[in-house]
């Protein structure tokens, strides 16, 4: 009777291996593991009553953070978007767009830019923007350590 239970027991340790093992799936299927993308940049922005200054002013395609100082004396509401080519009419396609930011304020906006040339403006026409360009991809961050 001692020997009964015993296997019962062993055979019940095999059938639940059994359906541990089948539900690891087919060992030859294949699985797409497509890389990363970038790690975000952090580009800075400052307004003031005449300018807008950005650094970097060169970097590659991929998300970025923009943070924005508003040193000038009235809010602005600041505008990342493609820079017109000769022939082109109205504004360009917009890639990243903030709220209004106070005077003595700072925003931060995060997006993702393509290969270009930029505008980072601001809503008045006194206020000379900014020429950004962006050139190709950056590096996907498959390989960084302590990335989110």
């Amino acid at each position: 009777m001692r020997r009964t239970h015993r296997q019962a027991a062993a055979a019940a340790c095999a059938l639940s291996a059994a359906a541990a093992l089948t539900a690891c799936g087919d060992a030859g299927t294949k699985y797409a593991n497509a890389d990363r993308p970038p790690a975000p940049i952090v580009i800075s922005a400052s307004i003031d009553d005449h300018s807008v200054v950005v650094s970097p002013k060169k970097f590659g395609a991929g998300p970025i953070t923009l943070i924005i100082s508003n040193q000038s004396t009235a809010s602005q509401q600041v505008t990342l978007e493609t820079a017109q080519q000769p022939g082109d009419a109205g504004p360009g396609e917009k890639a990243i767009q903030t709220g209004p930011i106070s005077p003595r304020e700072t925003a931060s906006v995060k997006g993702e830019v393509k290969q270009g040339t930029y505008a980072l403006r601001v809503g008045g026409n006194d206020v000379r923007p900014a020429r950004i360009t962006v050139g190709k991809m950056r590096d996907s961050a498959q390989n960084d350590l302590l990335q989110p």
